[in-house]
């Protein structure tokens, strides 16, 4: 089929890769929600 085998190497590369993004795609990991960590201003460091 491939008489060059980096081209064949290529091609299982790139099919491997496109089956993992069709994974990805179909299947996403889950998500963990978190709170959102808010700033607090610091009054010592102010100028008076």
């Amino acid at each position: 089929m491939f008489r060059n085998p980096i081209l064949l190497v290529a091609a299982v590369v790139l099919g491997l890769f496109a089956l993992g993004l069709i994974l990805i795609g179909a299947f996403p990991p889950s998500v963990t929600p978190q709170a959102v960590e808010r700033t607090i201003p610091n009054d010592r460091f102010r100028g008076r």
